[in-house]
């Protein structure tokens, strides 16, 4: 796999590791793994027999797969579905939860990667199913309803799709890691070695989607962990390529219907009621146990 997710330059990388504890299985089919995770650290190209849920309380997540890559706001999750290869990138220190469903029960309609919101009740059945000392029966109840909220949950257009061929690529990957360069295509073409109509065309046969339309995605990938970080998004707007903060907004306003402000405000909202949640945790577990 080609590196799509242009890892951070002091990343520590780590292999995927999961306690036999936290696998689902037909009889415990939903379980819930939580740590803190410091920013930097890089799980490797992975997969499970199951599919994932991972939701970050704060902090912020990149995940990477052959096709595409995803930021993950605070208090968001990505969707991830059984058997498919993914790394995961931590951007900034984060609390994660992940959410281990096994192949049998799986939804309907989720066979592919979605960053989604997470709603209050989601996010309660989450941190309910990660109890100590659960029963059976209400293991059983709590998971089966956090399978139906799943199915309703609202996806976030955060996917930033990679292709194949190998000029595009080279060109996507040196676009990611400079989203606000606002060089016109031809400049692009030309670093490739390739002509703009051969790239235009490129972009819609690998994408199904525009040079523009491509990078309006990527500017909105970077631009999540930067409203995270509280910067002024006059700033923002200007690291990104816009001219002014306003047309910024009107194109983020377009994408998720709502405003920087207002985006941002709702996950900083539900991290404050997730933050007690977590500290209680945390403060339960036996020494040495708060990075399981």
């Amino acid at each position: 796999m080609t590196e799509s997710t242009v890892p951070l330059p002091s990343a520590r990388v780590r292999f995927a590791d999961i306690p036999p504890q936290f696998a689902p299985t037909r009889d415990h089919p939903v379980r819930v793994r939580s740590r803190a995770v410091p920013a930097g650290e890089r799980i490797a190209l992975h997969m499970h027999a199951w599919a994932q849920v991972a939701y970050a309380s704060r902090g912020v997540l990149r995940i990477g797969v052959e096709s595409s890559t995803w930021i993950v706001p605070p208090s968001r999750a990505i969707w991830v579905p059984p058997h498919v290869p993914h790394e995961v990138v931590i951007v900034e220190d984060a609390y994660l939860r992940a959410l281990y469903i096994d192949e049998s029960v799986v939804p309907a309609g989720l066979e592919s990667c979605r960053v989604m919101e997470v709603s209050p009740l989601l996010r309660e059945l989450i941190a309910s199913i990660d109890a100590a000392d659960l029963s059976p029966a209400r293991e059983r109840l709590l998971g089966a309803l956090a399978l139906d909220e799943l199915t309703h949950s609202v996806p976030l257009p955060l996917s930033v799709p990679m292709p194949r061929e190998k000029r595009l690529r080279a060109l996507c990957d040196a676009l990611l890691a400079d989203p606000g360069n606002a060089d016109p295509l031809e400049y692009w073409a030309a670093t490739v070695g390739a002509s703009t109509r051969t790239i235009a065309r490129l972009f819609r046969q690998e994408l199904g989607m525009s040079y523009s339309q491509w990078r309006q995605q990527a500017v909105l990938a970077r631009a999540i962990p930067l409203l995270s970080q509280g910067r002024p998004l006059s700033h923002i707007a200007q690291a990104l390529g816009y001219q002014s903060q306003s047309a910024f907004s009107a194109m983020f306003r377009r994408a998720f219907g709502e405003s920087p402000r207002a985006f941002m405000v709702r996950g900083h909202e539900r991290r404050q009621e997730s933050k007690a949640l977590e500290e209680d945790e945390l403060e339960d577990l036996p020494d040495g146990q708060a990075g399981r």
